[in-house]
C-alpha cells in the first residue's frame, strides 16, 4: 500500500519563493489562486494559505482581499529579533547564569505608564527590579511593570527564583510585542548596578507586550557595556 507523503507548508513556501527568485513569477505578477496552488501541490488550501502568509511577512508577496497575491515589485526582507531569555543567552555562551530579585512592590500605575500602555488611571501594577548575571558579572538590569488585571496570578507568584520574563512565558504567554532600542549614557543609579562608570555607553531595550489586545507588561532592559545584538533577514 502506497502512503502519500504529506506536503508541508514549508515545502510550498520554499517552492513559491524559488519560483519568485528565479523569475518564474516575475515582480508584479499575479500568483495562481490558493485553490490552484493546492491542486498543484496536492495539499490543503490552508497549507497554501499559511505558506503565502509567511512569504508576505518576509516581504516577497503582497496579498489583497479579492485581488489575489502578487509578487512585490520591490521585494524586501524583514529582520527578526528573537526575544531570548537572559538565562538562555548566558548559558548559550557557556557561562554560569545567576538571577536576583532586587525590588518588588505593588503600586498605582504612574501617569507615563498609563499613557504608554493605555491603562485606566491608577491601575494596579507590579513593579520589579531584577539583575541577571553571567559568571557573577552584571549582564542585564531589568525593570519591569506588569499589569495585574491582565495577569492576576502574578500578584502571588514566587519571583525570587525565576525572572518575570521567564515566569510570564510559562504562565501567560504574550501574543504581540513592540520593541525599541536605545543607545544610552549610564546614570549613577545604573552604573552602580552594572559595575561601570557614570556616562558609560550601553544598549537599552524597551519591550511592551499584549495579549488579546490587553497590555501585559512594559520592561526596560539595560545590557552591560559592549553587549551586541544580532539579527538575520
Amino acid at each position: 500500500m502506497n502512503v502519500q507523503k504529506r506536503i508541508s507548508f514549508q515545502f510550498v513556501r520554499d517552492e513559491v519563493k524559488r519560483r519568485i527568485e528565479t523569475r518564474v513569477w516575475p515582480q508584479g505578477s499575479l500568483l495562481p489562486t490558493e485553490t490552484q496552488l493546492a491542486e498543484e501541490f496536492n495539499c490543503a488550501r490552508a497549507t497554501v494559505n499559511r505558506a503565502l502568509r509567511e512569504l508576505a511577512e518576509q516581504g516577497f508577496v503582497e496579498r489583497k482581499r479579492k485581488s489575489g497575491t502578487r509578487v512585490k515589485k520591490s521585494p524586501s526582507k524583514q529582520a527578526k529579533l528573537e526575544l531570548s531569555l537572559a538565562r538562555q543567552i548566558v548559558e548559550d555562551q557557556n557561562q554560569t547564569y545567576r538571577y536576583a530579585l532586587v525590588e518588588r512592590s505593588i503600586d498605582k500605575s504612574p501617569g507615563w505608564l498609563s499613557s504608554q500602555l493605555g491603562l485606566p488611571p491608577q491601575s494596579q501594577i507590579l513593579h520589579l527590579v531584577c539583575m541577571h548575571y553571567a559568571d557573577n558579572r552584571p549582564f542585564q538590569h531589568e525593570e519591569r511593570w506588569i499589569n495585574i488585571s491582565a495577569v492576576p496570578e502574578v500578584e502571588d507568584a514566587n519571583l525570587e527564583e525565576v525572572g518575570p520574563h521567564e515566569w510570564l512565558l510559562n504562565a501567560n504567554p504574550f501574543i504581540d510585542a513592540e520593541l525599541a532600542l536605545y543607545a544610552i549614557s549610564t546614570d549613577s543609579h545604573l552604573a552602580d548596578y552594572m559595575g561601570t562608570t557614570t556616562g558609560a555607553a550601553m544598549i537599552q531595550l524597551e519591550r511592551t507586550t499584549w495579549k488579546d489586545g490587553q497590555p501585559v507588561s512594559f520592561a526596560r532592559l539595560t545590557h552591560h557595556p559592549g553587549y551586541c545584538i544580532r539579527t538575520r533577514y
